[in-house]
């Protein structure tokens, strides 16, 4: 089991990768249009700014700044 570090730090970016089981998989290029949708919903949903995505057969990089609450 994976243990992941969250780390809440207004304004920070962060990097990250997103990979499928399947190594196989042609999923995440197959799918495109459900993956933007998908983006488009964080976008709405949380404060943040999605700096960049790579997105490959079957994993993504992606690098996301949170936005600092205001003072």
């Amino acid at each position: 089991m994976a243990h992941y570090r969250r780390n809440y730090v207004p304004g920070g970016s962060f990097f990250f990768t997103v990979t499928l089981g399947d190594h196989r998989s042609r999923l995440l290029i197959e799918h495109i249009d459900q993956l933007r949708q998908a983006y488009r919903r964080i976008q709405r949903a949380t404060p943040l700014v999605i700096e960049a995505v790579g997105v490959l057969p079957d994993h993504l990089h992606a690098i996301w700044t949170g936005l600092a609450p205001p003072v």
